[in-house]
């Protein structure tokens, strides 16, 4: 019988991706790793091929593949069950190509069933012959091939396809647009396509589990599954957790509760709570929560904050740090403003105002400042009071163009002489400084590029505690990329001057890459006044 994505053979439409997805099933038998990486470039291919045919998709501000599949006319075209089956594909892909992990059948599988479903939506939507058709293992190609992995990875790609032949290929889609949007309606009018759902055991021994090895998690070290717990409130007073992650201490230090993709994980809240009692009775520490459904992860550490949505699990090392800011936090109201960095009593004010919206639990605040009233000194003095105070360690600021990232960088180091900084623009080497300058464009890169010395991710999700966006009346409305990814908008109103400006007063805030810093404080000119500072959670 034909294998899965033979269907593709002969559709000129589909050339561009075509034969790279039936290369991907081709050598599966032969290296799960090497098919990994032929899905994620197929996949690839498949999303460039429906940016080209669509006219009703829109090209986010930055073209990589993480930027493509989170632009929001793009993600909600589909049903979530479909797209959120698609970030495993270009995760399975990067572990396949930038670690030692190991990549196994089943993960290979699990990811050429995700670009099937994908392409099958492509097909549902723009396809002249479609039929509604499921992925089968079976008809998998059991023949073995030879392959050059060195070569695959340096390429990241199976096969040999010039950028000339891509971009010629996309043209010849982009050509079809107009027809193809039109007929798009009509099709899913006509058709029908049912996305598959995933058990909860697919979701925990897949899509969890590749997050955490690319977070440098190492099964049966320091992460162990199915932890068996006493003093669970049922007859058997037992139980077992689905995840337990371990510090360098041996101390337990959270814990993952894993549900079907199709339920909200907040449903695994009070199962997560009663392991959590049940570790701390037994260990002497309470771990943090994290319940998922392999799309959507919450982290709840009851002891210092409320349950919040988070990207993914954290790495162990902002674990750790975390674990420890438990015993350091101080009232912010008792540390001292430094007099030498801001002596003006609005700036003070406004330093208090999102001190105390802080210490009640709000994690992102906007300052709207007259020009020339110090908006970067007071950033600074409010960085100098949360670090003084335990809440921040590593620090991200972020500005639109790089002579801003300058003038920022030279202005911290005169107000804070004792932190180490790092322009990202000019210095690639010290990104491991306590303060982190950087356009959005070059953030964007170091997220997937940097890496600590042994090798491992360095802007982890947690890894920064506090992002500063600077002008953010500017920089932030309809230009950041997904991958530093946007929150929310807020739909408080601000008072004073920024009620004068003429803008739109809803406030976006950034969660980097999918991260989400403790606290992210954004800055803007305002046209009088002094300053105005208010929470936006």
């Amino acid at each position: 019988m034909a294998a899965n994505f033979e269907f593709l053979k002969g559709q000129a439409q589909y050339k561009l991706f075509a034969e790279a997805a039936i290369e991907a099933e081709r050598v599966l038998e032969t290296s799960p790793a090497m098919s990994a990486v032929g899905s994620r470039k197929a996949f690839e291919l498949a999303v460039k091929w429906v940016y080209a045919a669509d006219r009703s998709i829109t090209m986010p501000y930055k073209d990589n593949l993480q930027a493509l599949i989170h632009e929001p006319s793009f993600r909600f075209a589909m049903d979530n069950r479909t797209w959120g089956k698609l970030p495993y594909i270009v995760k399975l892909g990067n572990l396949a190509v930038h670690t030692d992990k190991a990549v196994s059948r089943s993960d290979a599988v699990l990811s050429l069933s995700s670009l099937f479903e994908f392409i099958q939506w492509l097909d549902y939507c723009y396809g002249a012959n479609y039929e509604e058709r499921q992925f089968t293992e079976s008809l998998i190609p059991a023949a073995k091939v030879e392959l050059d992995e060195a070569r695959i990875k340096e390429k990241d790609s199976l096969i040999e396809q010039k950028d000339s032949e891509i971009e010629a290929l996309r043209a010849k889609i982009a050509a079809m647009s107009e027809q193809l949007t039109a007929d798009k309606a009509q099709h899913q009018e006509e058709r029908s396509f049912t996305p598959e759902d995933v058990s909860e055991f697919i979701t925990r021994k897949k899509y969890i589990d590749v997050d955490l090895k690319l977070l440098g998690w190492t099964f049966g070290d320091d992460v162990r599954e199915e932890v068996p717990l006493v003093g669970m409130p049922n007859p058997e007073q037992t139980g077992k957790a689905d995840y337990v992650l371990y510090g360098r201490d041996g101390l337990p230090l959270a814990i993952i509760e894993a549900k079907r993709t199709s339920k909200d994980p907040k449903i695994g809240t009070q199962q997560a709570k009663l392991y959590a009692d049940c570790l701390e009775r037994m260990t002497g520490r309470r771990p943090m929560m994290f319940t998922t459904n392999g799309f959507e992860t919450n982290l709840w550490d009851d002891l210092s904050s409320p349950q919040r949505r988070v990207s993914g699990p954290f790495s162990k090392s902002d674990l750790e740090k975390l674990m420890q800011r438990r015993s350091e936090r101080r009232p912010l109201s008792d540390i001292p403003i430094n007099d030498q960095i801001t002596d003006r009593y609005y700036q003070k004010e406004a330093i208090r105002a999102v001190c105390e919206n802080i210490g009640t639990g709000h994690r992102k605040a906007l300052l709207v400042m007259a020009t020339g009233t110090g908006k970067t000194r007071t950033a600074s003095s409010l960085t100098d009071v949360l670090s003084r105070g335990g809440y921040v360690t590593n620090v991200l600021f972020l500005a639109d163009r790089t002579a801003l990232v300058k003038q920022a960088k030279e202005d911290f180091k005169h107000y804070l002489p004792d932190m180490s900084l790092c322009n990202l623009q000019s210095n690639k080497e010290d990104k491991s400084a306590r303060i982190v300058f950087s356009t959005y464009p070059t953030m964007l890169n170091a997220i997937d590029s940097a890496k600590t010395d042994d090798g491992k991710r360095l802007f982890t999700p947690a890894h920064f505690d506090l992002i500063i966006v600077d002008e953010a009346h500017r920089s932030i409305f309809k230009k950041i990329p997904d991958d530093l990814r946007i929150l929310r908008q807020s739909r408080r109103r601000l008072d004073g001057d920024a009620q004068d400006r003429g803008r739109s007063q809803y406030v976006r805030l950034l969660r980097a890459g999918e991260r989400r810093a403790d606290v992210c404080l954004s800055l803007r000119d305002g046209r009088r006044g002094r300053s105005c500072a208010r929470s936006v959670s």
